[in-house]
């Protein structure tokens, strides 16, 4: 439906504005008065650029997605009305892409949908973990029980990868930071050594003349290098997306990577058990919980298993068995869950396992950055250093000659 912005007086005589959506400006005019307000103006809302420009559009953050839950909680548990909440929501939203998501729940659930029916028209804020549990709190009558809990697991989760990017941003910005100094070099520095050596004479030293090889290389096809680099990226991320064999060699291939491999094994056990431990403490069925938490694993090798998992259970077998078969997840977490299933106290295992391996991938990513920060300088130190050194040998020479 259109959103209108009306301006209009109260009984005092106090001017107000807002915006409302309605079918028509005769239906805002209609809610204004029955709102005891004296219309002065109403008015259609002027469209975005982002909506005739898609790509334009802001996308939803983490933190905006807890904050709505969590106030959303805090209105059904006050005994508002969900349509109410949705509008109260709807109209504070800063965000224009998330603001038009629940306005179009809302009027979802003005139809009659379900509260999670709604939601799952938009997966990408709301993903399918997201609006199973909201099924769960709707049948269980404890929809503000659940959306505190979804609140919680959204902010863990989003810490836990927030760790991760951390600890990838300092290696990949000094990659970059050494491929740009290089080819600066390369280009600018290196042809101005060139052309004094031309002058002087004589016959160049092996690395000088590698170096001035790669400079007269790099400075005609400095385009094509930096295509074909960018180009390999690009490819990388869209085959990785389009194949899934490819993707499941490279996920393969990710875990068995040192220091690396066992940090991102850490994360998918903490994101496997916080999911899980969150969805059978809300009352989903646990083979509905696997299937869901398989699709977000985010490693197709942990995803396979977990599917495994999935069919042993439903063979009758104890989740710890096919769990310690797959040879995915440490002998300990199998243990903890064999013990959690034995003691009926799953979903309190599950939120201990996950909080020792959130402490575990901490401590993972501060021995991973102590460990890449002298690598990555002694590299680019190096790379630059041999440069430099290849230049000067030539002046080295010269003043033994002289000498």
């Amino acid at each position: 439906m259109p959103i209108y912005l009306w301006k209009a007086r109260t009984r005092q005589g106090a001017l107000k504005k807002g915006e409302i959506e309605s079918v028509n400006e005769d239906g805002v005019m209609a809610q204004l008065r029955a709102q005891m307000l004296l219309p002065v103006s109403v008015k259609a809302k002027p469209k975005d650029v982002s909506e005739y420009l898609p790509f334009l559009k802001p996308g939803i953050k983490t933190k905006e997605l807890v904050i709505f839950t969590r106030q959303f909680a805090t209105m059904i548990d006050a005994g508002l009305p969900l349509v109410q909440c949705l509008q109260i929501l709807g109209d504070q939203q800063s965000n224009p892409t998330f603001k038009a998501i629940i306005r179009e729940v809302k009027s979802d659930v003005e139809q009659g949908s379900t509260f999670a029916d709604a939601l799952s028209k938009h997966p990408k804020p709301f993903d399918p973990l997201y609006t199973n549990l909201v099924q769960a709190g709707e049948i269980g009558g404890i929809l503000d029980t659940i959306l505190n809990r979804l609140a919680v697991y959204l902010e863990k989760a989003d810490a836990l990868a927030r760790k991760v990017k951390g600890a990838m941003v300092y290696p990949a910005t000094v990659l970059v930071v050494a491929i740009g100094v290089v080819i600066l070099m390369l280009v600018k520095i290196i042809p101005v050594f060139e052309k004094m050596f031309a002058d002087f004479g004589g016959e160049l030293p092996g690395p000088t003349q590698v170096v001035v090889s790669m400079s007269h290389f790099m400075q005609e096809w400095v385009g094509l290098f930096l295509a074909c680099l960018v180009g390999a990226v690009v490819a990388f991320f869209q085959a990785r997306k389009r194949s899934a064999s490819f993707r499941r060699r490279t996920d393969a291939l990710s875990l068995r990577i040192p220091v690396i491999g066992p940090l991102l094994r850490k994360v998918a056990v903490a994101r496997f058990t916080r999911t899980l431990g969150t969805m059978i403490a809300s009352g989903v069925p646990i083979l509905d919980g696997l299937d869901i938490v398989a699709k977000t694993a985010g490693n197709m090798i942990i995803e396979d298993a977990l599917i495994q998992v999935k069919a042993a259970i439903s063979e009758g077998k104890t989740i710890a068995e096919p769990l310690a078969e797959s040879e995915v997840f440490p002998g300990m977490v199998v243990q903890m869950i064999a013990v959690g299933e034995e003691t009926g106290a799953m979903e309190n295992m599950l939120s201990k396992i996950a909080d020792f391996y959130d402490d575990e991938v901490d401590a993972a990513v501060s021995a991973l950055t102590a460990l890449l920060e002298p690598v990555m300088m002694v590299v680019l130190g190096g790379t630059v250093g041999g440069l430099l050194i290849a230049m000067y040998l030539p002046i080295f020479k010269i003043a033994e000659t002289i000498g």
